[in-house]
């Protein structure tokens, strides 16, 4: 279910004071048990969004080892917001599907579109968001027809399996989008 709309059905857009100067540094913050990538230098922050919500942004711009990078930020994120560690098979496979989901739009990035700017997470009781924006001008797409017994352009056939809805934001005027894909949060 690829789209190109502004925001996903249900989304109200952007939060309202999410301009990030409110941002607090996640350096400052309670540390998170098991996850921090050693020698992690790009700018990461935690958004004060509405309660209910929470979001995270990790800076990947100019960045070497992204993908490793993102996936260690987004299981910090999984720790810190209770998804890790899992309790069940259920929450476990909802955790690793964040990760490879994580892992397969920064890698798209770094493929098609001259490599990631940003990696943005945010949860709440129901929907966690990632959100991969890049500079690139293509347009992601599952491959079709898609060829399981062929190596590469599995990317974004897996984004569009395991989630509830993902598409593309452009901004007009401004180089680049910001890919964005949807998971359910576990029971």
């Amino acid at each position: 279910m690829s789209t190109t709309r502004p925001c996903s059905p249900g989304d109200r857009g952007p939060e309202p004071g999410d301009g990030g100067a409110s941002a607090v540094s996640a350096r400052s913050a309670t540390p998170v048990v098991g996850a921090s990538p050693a020698g992690a230098t790009p700018l990461d922050s935690v958004s004060s969004a509405p309660v209910g919500r929470q979001a995270r942004a990790l800076n990947l711009e100019g960045e070497s080892g992204v993908v490793p990078l993102a996936r260690d930020f987004a299981r910090q994120a999984l720790y810190a917001w209770g998804w890790l560690p899992a309790a069940s098979a259920d929450r476990r496979a909802a955790a690793e599907d964040v990760l490879l989901v994580v892992s397969e739009l920064v890698t798209n990035a770094c493929l098609h579109a001259e490599g990631p700017d940003e990696l943005r997470i945010s949860c709440d009781n129901k929907v966690l968001r990632i959100e991969v924006s890049d500079r690139g001008s293509g347009q992601p797409a599952p491959r079709t027809p898609h060829r399981a017994g062929r190596p590469g352009g599995h990317g974004m056939f897996i984004v569009q399996r395991l989630c509830l809805d993902w598409g593309v934001v452009r901004m007009p005027g401004v180089a680049g989008k910001t890919v964005w894909a949807e998971l359910g949060a576990p029971a």
